[in-house]
């Protein structure tokens, strides 16, 4: 393909690398199965997340050219002049995190004393921050770390996004 040509469906090289992102979680996403808000009950609402978290250690740790994808990605989001393609990966993100929230929320599991905008802005920093770490450890990781790392990083988003009275934690009955 000629270069005119790539820019005919690309508007520059950083949304050719967005596709490719995109391309890369449509794969993610066929390996580790379906994911339905929907079918999310009080019971199962933190471990299906989990299973979700280490479903995808598990594909990425069979494909780790995602790590470094992933790390392309996060330094094309630092940069001030192209960080911008990065964007709709982050409000398709966005909406399914919004999703899982609202359907959390339906269930009691997920607190309902703050702005729906406020949970998803922190839960989307913390997700981003917990995607960062991982990419920038990956290598440093033993197979108990990576083993491990569902249970401790969805803890945290549990910690942060249930109900102050303590219900939807996990151990804790409503």
């Amino acid at each position: 393909m000629s270069k005119s040509s790539l820019y005919y469906y690309f508007d520059d090289k950083a949304d050719l690398f967005v596709t490719l992102i995109e391309r890369m979680i449509a794969v993610l996403f066929r390996e580790i199965g379906g994911f339905d808000p929907g079918a999310l009950n009080e019971g199962n609402f933190w471990r299906s997340l989990e299973d979700l978290y280490r479903r995808s250690v598990a594909v990425v740790g069979r494909n780790e050219w995602m790590v470094r994808f992933g790390g392309m990605f996060y330094r094309l989001r630092g940069n001030p002049g192209q960080g911008t393609a990065t964007g709709r990966v982050f409000q398709a993100v966005r909406v399914w995190v919004s999703l899982v929230l609202e359907r959390g929320q339906a269930l009691g599991v997920v607190r309902t004393d703050l702005p729906q905008s406020l949970l998803v802005d922190a839960a989307m920093a913390l997700l981003e921050s917990l995607d960062r770490w991982v990419v920038a450890n990956w290598s440093d990781l033993g197979e108990k770390e990576r083993d491990e790392m569902p249970a401790r990083h969805i803890e945290l988003l549990q910690r942060l996004l249930s109900r102050p009275d303590g219900t939807g934690v996990a151990g804790d009955s409503p």
